[in-house]
């Protein structure tokens, strides 16, 4: 059987000196591993887990709370984060912006209404993949689904935002891997942030 793990978390708000205050304070403590959390503005966040990083041990874990889109686990892994959580893959999907290669779409947007392509063509998840032979669900049914307030909207972006969160952390840790973070780093995000 597995046991729990139970973290400590590490807060401080945007304050460099309570950061780093509570990460020697939790650091020195025998926890199974250690929670980046607080409030932070975006803009703030990677000098927080750097702060915080340089103190808490390497050979525990360090989990990002709350943060989940693309450019933001770059920056964590960058800076020595292992886990991250996060709702924003769900909830965008819920609200219609849909992750690809070249950013976010809206698939609310007039122009999907007869897009009669995959929401990204070499996505192998559910919602983008052919399925027994049969036509992967295009943005122009998915955007329908959403005029239409039908459930399934959701849950197919759902699905698709979450396999390319997924993908992309395994793609990560294969750079890594093969000792060319920084190179993917610079390739996904120049495509991906240029869409935005």
């Amino acid at each position: 059987t597995s046991t729990p793990l139970l973290f400590g978390v590490v807060q401080g708000g945007r304050d460099e000196n309570l950061r780093k205050k509570s990460a020697e304070f939790i650091g020195n403590m025998d926890f199974d591993g250690f929670g980046i959390g607080g409030s932070f503005a975006k803009e703030d966040m990677e000098s927080a887990v750097k702060w915080v990083n340089e103190i808490l041990p390497e050979e525990k874990p360090r989990h990002l709370l709350g943060i989940g889109e693309p450019e933001d686990l770059f920056m964590g892994i960058e800076n020595g984060v292992d886990l991250f959580d996060c709702v924003a893959p769900t909830r965008n999907a819920r609200n219609g912006s849909l992750y690809t290669k070249s950013g976010k779409i809206n698939i609310l947007n007039t122009k999907f209404r007869e897009d009669f392509t995959p929401i990204e063509k070499d996505c192998g998840c559910y919602t983008c993949s052919p399925r027994h032979g049969g036509a992967s669900y295009t943005r122009a049914y998915v955007a329908h689904l959403f005029h239409g307030k039908e459930m399934l909207g959701g849950t197919l972006a759902t699905i698709h935002n979450l396999y390319f969160i997924i993908n992309l952390v395994k793609k990560i840790r294969q750079s890594i891997i093969e000792e060319n973070f920084p190179e993917f780093k610079k390739e996904f995000l120049g495509v991906y942030l240029k869409g935005q």
